[in-house]
């Protein structure tokens, strides 16, 4: 057994060992020897792809529907550069990435060889623990330092605050097994009874809930990120504080509130709810009304890990594990019933206005998508608008699994992104699952469409929003500019037709909301196509928000 063989296959197994199910392989010559060992390997499930960008987001994707760890494969140069966006990614949203780059031995670096450039400490701060592996040796004493090595990046990735991790592994030829090659040294089989070669006790102790004092104006915020929305809702359900929860919160349920980015808006409201004490768990971040709001209360505070919570506005006050309502609290107060009367005012203003027009706004389309999905069902969202429509207008309710790229909020990947969360959703028996993008989120990652003929292949319909361009930036104040359309609405002409045509998948196009339900059913992978105008769009959210704030004075 050659060297470079002797270490892929023994990385693997004790990968394997360790419980990864899932590795994502962008093909190259230099990580040969670690493509070979993954497929050879049964225990674990391989997905190729051609471009490093779109397998790096899928692993992401992968990674965080399933809560555990995937390995990601490239070879040297740029591949690896290519897989920063999804390790930025992976860093900000707690996302376990065993990443693995092969690269060239340290005599061919720095001397203008082929597709060599400085991997070492590539991703910098954005991994939990680096290491360079070293080049493979004919050596006793190479397994345990191998499998000791990757045992320890198998607890960086998860431990405290998980991410990913990055392995460098330079590979001198040859990169293929060679029949009747020497012997190894020292027997290349780890632990007995398939253990793995350092067992890590990965279990967190739940903190001691903290009391928190009785107030009566009270509001809890939920923001993006995986933790269980239960005590949240317990908490607001035995004190009456509104529950202001993001849809990737996973929160909005039962009497969350789903109207308070309007509500927000209204500055005559905001006077009069006033807050006492606000209570955030998550990463809150999609409206600048709520992050406005958290600045208003004289105390703020935050659920979370100590050492890496969230404060965007820096208004935190406490940071705590867990929280506990106190005994003398009570959810029958006039400042919950305020909320509620408000709540119920504009939900129904707004239900009045998207039911008004029963072709597809961007609006209408999000808060009926995520009201049509089946229970079990898992959404992703795209940045931009789909998530902040969503933000604005879905409806409380169980059983959808909502997620999305909130970590960096970037446009990079999110096909791959969603068709990941689907494969992992599916295989750990879920649903059916969904994903609602914008146009340019469907072009820049057009090659997420592209599966080869022996990959695995998701459930998954995308609904596609196309207005023809960044309709974000219609709601921003580059809005007014003379150059906007050129250099910020950015129109494309392409046709959301000729992309499935191009991937070879089925294809719909939806114009009314009653035909929504319908174009929903199918199998595999698909897209669905719902066209608005931008400017008409804006506004309709600046209606939105008019007729909220009339119902609401």
């Amino acid at each position: 057994m050659n060297p470079s063989t002797a270490l892929a296959r023994v990385l693997v197994d004790e990968l394997a060992r360790l419980g990864l199910t899932e590795a994502v392989i962008a093909p190259g010559s230099r990580s040969t020897p670690l493509a070979l060992a993954l497929v050879a390997d049964t225990r674990i499930r391989t997905h190729v792809r051609i471009d490093e960008r779109s397998a790096s987001f899928l692993a992401v994707g992968l990674a965080r529907a399933s809560r555990r760890p995937v390995a990601l494969v490239c070879t040297s140069g740029t591949a690896a550069a290519n897989f920063h966006p999804a390790v930025l990614e992976a860093d900000q949203s707690g996302v376990s990435l065993i990443v693995l780059t092969a690269d060239r031995p340290p005599e061919l670096r720095g001397t203008g060889a082929n597709q060599t450039v400085n991997q070492i400490g590539l991703y910098g701060s954005a991994v939990r623990f680096f290491a360079e592996v070293g080049v493979p040796e004919r050596e006793a004493g190479m397994v345990a330092y191998w499998r000791s090595l990757v045992c320890r990046a198998w607890a960086a990735a998860q431990a405290n605050k998980p991410g990913p991790v990055h392995l460098n592994l330079a590979f001198r030829e040859p990169l293929v097994p060679e029949p009747g090659g020497q012997p190894w040294p020292e027997p290349v089989t780890g632990r007995p009874d398939g253990k793995p070669w350092i067992t890590v006790d990965l279990q967190r102790n739940e903190p001691e809930p903290v009391e928190l004092p009785w107030v009566e104006r009270g509001v809890i915020v939920c923001g993006d990120g995986d933790y269980d929305p239960i005590p949240l809702l317990a908490l607001s359900a035995q004190t009456g504080w509104p529950l202001l929860a993001e849809p990737t919160s996973n929160a909005r349920r039962a009497e969350a509130l789903s109207s308070y980015r309007q509500l927000l808006a209204v500055p005559e409201f905001v006077a009069a709810h006033e807050p006492e004490l606000v209570v955030s768990v998550g990463r809150p971040g999609l409206s600048r009304q709520l992050l406005a709001y958290l600045r208003r209360a004289p105390r703020h505070v935050v659920v979370g890990d100590p050492v890496a919570f969230a404060d965007p506005v820096r208004t935190a006050t406490d940071v705590v594990g867990a929280v506990t309502a106190p005994p003398s609290a009570t959810p029958d107060t006039a400042w919950a019933a305020s909320w509620a009367a408000a709540e119920a005012a504009a939900r129904a203003a707004a239900d009045r206005l998207l039911d008004s027009d029963e072709t597809l706004s961007e609006l209408r389309l999000a808060r009926d998508l995520a009201a049509h999905l089946p229970a079990g069902s898992l959404l992703f969202a795209g940045a931009s608008m789909p998530i902040r429509d969503l933000d604005a207008v879905m409806r409380p309710r169980c059983g959808l699994r909502l997620i999305g790229n909130r970590g960096v909020s970037g446009i990079d990947g999110t096909v791959s992104t969603a068709v990941g969360a689907a494969l992992a959703h599916q295989a750990d028996g879920g649903g059916e699952a969904f994903a609602l993008l914008g146009d340019l989120a469907l072009l820049h990652d057009q090659n997420g469409l592209l599966l080869g003929p022996d990959e695995p292949c998701p459930n998954l319909t995308i609904v596609v929003v196309n207005n023809d361009g960044g309709g974000i930036f219609s709601e921003l104040e580059q809005a007014g500019h003379p150059d906007f359309e050129r250099v910020f609405g950015t129109p494309h002409g392409v046709a959301v037709e000729q992309v499935a045509a191009t991937a070879g998948l089925p294809y719909t196009r939806v114009e009314w909301a009653t035909d929504l339900p319908k174009a929903l059913i199918g199998d595999g992978l698909r897209l669905v196509e719902v066209r608005t105008d931008r400017a008409a769009s804006a506004r309709l959210r600046r209606a939105l928000q008019e007729a909220v704030a009339a119902a609401v004075r």
